[in-house]
């Protein structure tokens, strides 16, 4: 495994992050395709014997129970102090007007809940989920300095936004001296090119460390094109519906010469698809999940995968504009 700097930052964490959106109970929340605690705790333990050493959840997957079935596992597993832990802030969880969003009073009020769920007195990295259009950004930076101030987060990052809210946000906060952003968890891919127009610029500009969602494309990258739903995930997977519904002509390209580079180097697509994402100098740690053993092995297997010039621009020269998706 290897190891990078998270941005800017001091902290270390291994290039492939294990994504624990699948970890849940199947009842709870949006994901019935979520696997139960029997069946996710040997992925997190693959993921340790691996050496990855970052997780990343959120307080809405499986309504909480995610967090709890990855904190119990890790304390299980794993020395605290040896892996970096992620979770995000921002989506419903609670009917009431407070229970979802940015204000200080939810900020201040999940990360005591996520904490009780994840089993820990800190998280290393907490995240805004999305940008909140009813909060004004510097009433959540400073909850979110006060959160690092307490002891309670080593760090703060962002996701899906557009670059100019980051831009502010990264703004706001030098000028009032508050804990700044270092990472930024967008939605980045061989089919999402998008973020590279401004996002990607920005994050190199100012020393973020890039950790893209659904690197495989919902895993449309790691398979031969197929119509409709492969999976029961793919079949109940509303949110996913909506990212590449309009773009199928386009995409199926694309997942042709992912599927031509693997074939012509004797190994699976999701390596070469990931391995496209790992060259991508401002990318840190793609956020892979797992719900079958190779899915870890060969997210792994990647890293050792190097793309020739040629191949790249093979891979990239099909691409299309998309419209602007995943920031809902």
């Amino acid at each position: 495994m290897e190891y990078v700097r998270l941005g800017k930052s001091g902290m270390k964490v291994s290039r492939i992050c294990l994504g624990c959106m699948s970890y849940g109970v199947p009842e709870r929340g949006t994901h019935p395709w979520s696997l139960d605690e029997a069946a996710s705790r040997p992925f997190i333990k693959q993921a340790l014997d691996a050496g990855i050493n970052f997780f990343d959840t959120a307080n809405v997957y499986s309504d909480g129970t995610s967090e709890e079935i990855v904190g119990r596992a890790l304390k299980e597993f794993a020395r605290r102090d040896e892996i970096v832990l992620a979770t995000k802030v921002h989506g419903p969880m609670r009917k009431d007007p407070n229970g979802r969003g940015l204000s200080r009073k939810a900020v201040l009020t999940e990360i005591d809940a996520s904490l009780r769920r994840l089993g820990t007195d800190y998280v290393d990295l907490y995240q805004i989920h999305r940008w909140d259009y009813e909060t004004p950004i510097e009433e959540t930076l400073e909850a979110l300095h006060d959160v690092v101030k307490a002891g309670k987060a080593r760090y703060i990052g962002a996701s899906s936004m557009y670059a100019w809210q980051f831009c502010k946000a990264l703004y706001v906060a030098d000028l009032h001296g508050w804990t700044r952003f270092v990472s930024m968890q967008n939605h980045y891919n061989l089919l999402y090119r998008e973020e590279e127009r401004e996002m990607s610029g920005l994050c190199a500009a100012e020393g973020i460390g890039v950790i893209p969602w659904s690197p495989l494309a919902r895993g449309k990258l790691a398979r031969p094109w197929q119509e409709g739903a492969s999976t029961e995930r793919a079949a109940t997977d509303e949110f996913g519906k909506t990212l590449y519904a309009k773009t199928q002509d386009a995409d199926r390209l694309v997942v042709d010469r992912v599927g031509e580079v693997a074939v012509a180097r004797g190994v699976p697509q999701s390596q070469v698809a990931l391995a496209w994402l790992l060259q991508k100098s401002v990318v840190t740690s793609p956020i892979v999940g797992a719900t079958k053993p190779q899915h870890l092995d060969d997210a792994v297997a990647a890293l050792a995968v190097k793309l020739s010039p040629d191949e790249v621009a093979k891979l990239e020269e099909p691409y299309t504009p998309h419209p602007v998706l995943g920031f809902a």
